[in-house]
């Protein structure tokens, strides 16, 4: 088995989901520009950025905008393929002790490339609001608009040590949750999709707000881009 023919018929490998190539969701991510997650060779990438990165300034610095994606974001593709080159390895020599240890690093960098690649295309330059068939399912989910900013606003705040603040839709229950995930990969709902996600590991804005994670969090309410958070949802909600 090569490493790309590895990768399309991997289901669940640590806890990282690897879609079928006939799901919704999975069709996205590969057609699209900076959602495509693998090469043709089974290759995790990182896409470029859709701006540059002076386009969300004053909100986010050019500086750690740069940081943020090269290196903590790159560090986690490159580490995922680490990870996925080491279970390869274990798979093929059928030497089994340390294949849980890159499954478990896997699940991580993974889900790190994942959210961080979520994170840029939810993120614009002005202020603007959900409308249409998104805003109707926060108001049956949530009540309000400003029931979901306050929900989202406090769980992104609140999360112990590093982690991220995540709405995502649960097509299970037809509804929207919020999930609040330590690191990368943990406190998550299996089949849950991210369609908004808020980094608030101090990488993303300790060189701007320093220690003051609520300030970053409330300047992120400012500059969703709720478009792409509705075509998120739009692409989630036609999984069965």
């Amino acid at each position: 088995m090569d490493r790309k023919e590895f990768i399309k018929n991997s289901a669940i490998l640590g806890g990282a989901t690897i879609l079928p190539i006939n799901n919704v969701f999975s069709q996205s991510v590969n057609e699209a520009s900076i959602d495509k997650l693998v090469d043709s060779n089974g290759n995790f990438i990182q896409k470029p950025l859709p701006y540059s990165k002076t386009f969300l300034e004053p909100y986010m610095d050019e500086e750690t905008l740069h940081l943020h994606y090269e290196f903590h974001h790159g560090g986690a593709v490159k580490g995922a393929n680490k990870d996925l080159g080491n279970i390869k390895k274990n798979l093929d020599s059928g030497e089994m002790d340390s294949v849980d240890l890159w499954t478990r690093k896997l699940s991580y960098h993974f889900s790190s490339h994942v959210l961080h690649t979520i994170f840029w295309t939810n993120l614009t330059n002005k202020k603007n609001e959900p409308k249409a068939e998104l805003l109707r399912q926060i108001e049956k989910d949530f009540g309000s608009f400003d029931k979901l900013k306050s929900y989202i606003a406090k769980v992104s705040k609140s999360v112990e040590g590093s982690g991220w603040g995540i709405l995502g839709y649960q097509p299970f229950s037809q509804s929207l949750t919020l999930l609040q995930c330590e690191n990368h990969q943990k406190l998550t709902q299996w089949g849950v999709i991210p369609i908004l996600v808020i980094d608030v590991w101090e990488h993303a804005y300790y060189l701007k707000h320093k220690n003051k994670r609520g300030d970053f969090v409330d300047t992120i309410m400012e500059i969703i881009n709720w478009d792409n958070v509705a075509q998120r949802f739009a692409n989630a909600k036609k999984i069965n």
